[in-house]
């Protein structure tokens, strides 16, 4: 059985944000919710999280409903849990309210034993002349891997 198998990625969280520290979860889905993500779809725009009485908690994730569901099918956006230690929760929760950081969602994968997991990441927003450097650097990243081939 494979390692890890990648759903989908948020690339534009790495453009948006500096990614300062990742933490692996565990999600609570439902079935139609799983067997929607086995065929790949799932959508990360506007996707964050926010942590309240509940615990961790991820808005804004688009899971399309699955085709082949029943009556039983899921909302797409709906209010997903993570699952995440208390002690990871009161670390994450303390770092957001201090420096002003923001959790958001990068990776979504089916981990070694078949379970959705979600890879979320402390953030801090870049300004303006931040994304102009990214930007510079994958167009030199770029030059260089084609003068090697």
């Amino acid at each position: 059985m494979p390692k890890e198998i990648t759903i989908a990625s948020n690339r534009k969280a790495s453009f948006e944000y500096e990614l300062v520290e990742r933490l692996v979860a565990g999600m609570s889905l439902l079935g139609t919710e799983v067997k929607s993500l086995r065929s790949g779809n799932v959508s990360f725009a506007d996707a964050y999280c926010t942590i309240d009485h509940r615990g961790l908690l991820l808005r804004n994730l688009n899971i399309p409903i699955y085709k082949e569901g029943t009556i039983y099918n899921h909302e797409p956006l709906r209010v997903r849990s993570l699952l995440v230690t208390k002690l990871e929760l009161k670390k994450l929760e303390r770092k957001v309210k201090e420096k002003g950081l923001t959790i958001v969602p990068t990776r979504l994968f089916f981990g070694e034993r078949g379970f959705a997991k979600i890879e979320i990441a402390l953030a801090r927003g870049k300004k303006s002349f931040d994304k102009r450097e990214t930007i510079k650097q994958k167009d030199l990243q770029k030059q260089i891997n084609r003068n090697e081939y």
